[in-house]
């Protein structure tokens, strides 16, 4: 996605969290004909300065046109149910980001102790599932908390609620995918790509 397209997609997000927050119900949206493109989005809502989470809500598969997935996933970001919801008196204390997936890709291998080779911190974000549990954690998070690709995939078993080796079970399926990252360097301030260091959704 180029930087420009970036940058909307942020807008996009910010406008409709100010509208959610405010009860405006504002939702008009401007955007490129390539925001029509079905794809999967997470809308994370960092604290400023501090960075730490406020909210992150999204979508890992491309259900929806890509403008439609960052007003839904922003709207849900003000309502996280980790936290209280997201009050008017905030808005200009958070700073807004906007991940844009790629399709999920199963990883399949012979050997399940082969699953740590097959994973790269700073590239993958990974999708956990087992029967009723799933758990997602984005490609940010690793680099974060500074884990390894196996501490990866045990936290992403964690965040689905199951015991941190289910990674191993043969039955558990586990997905790739890859993330670019805009946000606002400041409360609405200048929007960028962001390399992936901090402000991870968790």
């Amino acid at each position: 996605m180029k930087d420009g397209e970036g940058e909307i997609a942020v807008r996009l997000a910010r406008q409709a969290v100010d509208a959610e927050v405010k009860g405006t119900g504002e939702n008009q949206v401007n955007a490129p004909e390539s925001f029509r493109e079905k794809r999967g989005v997470f809308v994370t809502l960092n604290q400023y300065p501090s960075h730490l989470l406020r909210g992150c809500i999204g979508f890992p598969e491309p259900l929806f046109s890509l403008a439609s997935a960052i007003l839904q996933a922003a709207q849900h970001a003000c309502h996280d149910p980790r936290f209280e919801d997201l009050q008017e008196d905030e808005l200009d204390k958070i700073v807004v980001e906007v991940t844009i997936l790629t399709v999920p890709e199963e990883i399949v291998v012979k050997d399940r102790k082969e699953l740590p080779q097959k994973v790269k911190v700073g590239r993958d974000g990974l999708i956990i599932e087992h029967g009723p549990f799933r758990g997602l954690l984005l490609p940010q998070v690793p680099v974060e908390w500074g884990w390894d690709s196996e501490e990866f995939l045990g936290q992403t078993c964690m965040k689905a609620g199951m015991s941190p080796d289910m990674w191993l079970d043969r039955r558990t399926k586990l997905y790739r995918f890859e993330g670019e990252i805009f946000a606002e360097q400041s409360p609405r301030g200048r929007v960028t790509r962001k390399e992936i260091t901090h402000g991870a959704c968790r």
